[in-house]
């Protein structure tokens, strides 16, 4: 599904990532960890095309993509409703939502437990409010690569164990290949998931009970 081979980031004299090279799988759960400032949104911005590579090659399956951006910018979409943000996301789309499109959203809507929400406008929405709007214009179209870079930064705690259950289930259920930046792998972690970590240069691409053991070693030597 990704492919990345010598791939680095230079801005100017300073460089952001080096020589990064890993590859994933159809139906692969990766979680990218790393400090602040470690090229972590740099190598998103790779993933979904928003920037160039200053050398390296990528090579990424041509295929339907959600993309949930850390930074969201309500502005862009104002004064849309929750609802034409929403159907903004749809692979198809016409003058009008039909019935069933209508449906499919307040059907999702229910999902992430803001049903009332439908016909609001994005601007007086909280940040979580907002965040789950979305989230679900990432997911509503079942993108077979979805790229989520901080997706629950802005959630309560108590709706993330959810959220991350219905991410396991559209990997399970639909072979959903996933790339979830994090910084925080308390909620997101289950068995046979990747992890990378990123720190300019990739210090670490494997399982998560083999993370455990880099972890130590680090803490070991710092």
């Amino acid at each position: 599904m990704i492919d990345f081979k010598d791939v680095s980031v230079s801005f100017g004299k300073f460089t952001v990532l080096s020589d990064i090279n890993f590859h994933v799988n159809k139906g692969d759960f990766l979680h990218i960890v790393g400090p602040n400032g470690s090229g972590k949104s740099t190598l998103i911005k790779l993933l979904v095309g928003l920037l160039k590579p200053t050398k390296g090659d990528i090579k990424i399956k041509d295929v339907p993509m959600g993309y949930l951006p850390q930074k969201l910018n309500t502005k862009a979409f104002f004064p849309m409703t929750v609802k034409e943000v929403i159907y903004s996301g749809f692979r198809k789309q016409t003058l009008l939502p039909s019935k069933k499109d209508c449906k499919t959203i307040k059907d999702w809507l229910d999902l992430m437990e803001i049903p009332k929400l439908l016909n609001e406008s994005m601007q007086y929405l909280s940040g979580g409010q907002q965040q789950r709007v979305f989230l679900i214009r990432a997911l509503i179209s079942e993108p077979e690569l979805l790229i989520l870079d901080e997706p629950t930064s802005a959630l309560d705690p108590s709706f993330r164990e959810k959220f991350y259950k219905l991410l396991y289930q559209m990997q399970k259920e639909h072979q959903t290949t996933i790339i979830h930046v994090t910084h925080d792998l308390t909620d997101a972690v289950k068995e046979n998931c990747l992890t990378m970590y990123v720190d300019s240069k990739i210090k670490f691409f494997g399982s998560y009970e083999q993370y455990h053991d880099f972890e130590h070693k680090e803490c070991s030597h710092a």
